[in-house]
């Protein structure tokens, strides 16, 4: 009981400082801003006890900053954080999981006790795991009791499918009239894909290279100013989060498409947008198809 209580207080701690890590970076609030625990717990939905463990641990690390009255400020922002690696706690267990749903193996609907029969597991983990999943927007607690599913991509028809739509809406957004470049997130997204070109992607989870990469996609989206623009993608790259970890392309390959999304930011920065969006649509016309076929087991 104790040693699997002070698990999943410090892995949940872990998961909350790189989420709070990734919105300084991200969005970029002023250095002296104020971190309410409340505002932070509520956007997180978690209580505020673990925001607070996760604030001591980054007021340790000098991210942020403590007052005399113990508020706690914004002390480094932006380019000044640089990456921020995912926190993926059991990463085996959770690809278990993700599996069996795709393979029909779980239900819509199911209990955490049938969730800790079937994988023997402790509470513990079984609470982190579906604190990471739900977070992802793949699964969502019932009223009262178990958990539902939520509907993903499952087939290599509707996978395809999703490319034919973005190879529509996303050069688009580019395209867009109220389209304005936010350059310091695409240069941070720049940033992310050369690190990858520059060895890490030897090194990432399959998640975590989908997180890199389907945000680098809707930050550019973000950048049309149009809300259906970017709520299309974004539910997109929730339905097609797990079948894309069976999809994902081998090193030697992911790394000549990471390639073209640190050229893709540069003609975004440079201002080119009408060769931007075509290059968008040329880079998402050739990957479709190198990531729909099969791959052989």
């Amino acid at each position: 009981m104790p040693d699997s209580v002070v698990s999943e207080i410090t892995e949940l701690t872990a998961q909350l400082r790189a989420d709070i890590l990734r919105i300084l970076r991200d969005e970029g609030p002023a250095v002296g801003t104020a971190l309410t625990e409340r505002a932070l717990a509520a956007r997180l939905n978690v209580s505020r006890s673990p925001i607070r463990k996760a604030l001591q641990h980054l007021h340790d690390e000098g991210y942020v900053a403590r007052t005399e009255t113990g508020r706690y400020l914004v002390a480094r922002t932006g380019t000044d954080i640089g990456s921020v690696d995912a926190y993926e706690p059991d990463d085996d267990l959770y690809q278990r999981i993700a599996n069996d749903r795709l393979d029909g193996l779980l239900p819509d609907r199911v209990t955490e006790n049938a969730l800790l029969r079937r994988y023997a597991l402790t509470r513990a983990r079984l609470a982190q795991v579906l604190l990471r999943i739900s977070q992802e927007g793949w699964i969502a607690p019932l009223p009262g009791y178990g958990w539902q599913f939520l509907p993903v991509l499952t087939s290599i028809e509707s996978y395809r499918d999703s490319y034919r739509f973005r190879i529509v809406v996303e050069p688009a957004a580019v395209l867009e009239p109220t389209f304005r470049l936010d350059e310091a997130a695409i240069r941070r997204r720049r940033d992310e894909q050369q690190r990858l070109v520059d060895g890490a992607i030897w090194t990432v989870s399959a998640a975590q290279l989908f997180d890199l990469n389907s945000q680098f996609h809707e930050t550019i989206a973000e950048c049309s100013g149009n809300s259906f623009f970017i709520d299309a993608l974004a539910r997109i790259n929730r339905l097609r989060r797990l079948i894309e970890y069976r999809q994902t392309l081998v090193p030697e390959r992911a790394v000549v498409r990471c390639r073209e999304h640190v050229a893709l930011a540069d003609l975004l920065l440079q201002n080119r947008l009408d060769l931007a969006s075509a290059f968008l649509r040329d880079h998402l016309s050739t990957v479709a198809p190198e990531k729909t076929e099969p791959h052989e087991e």
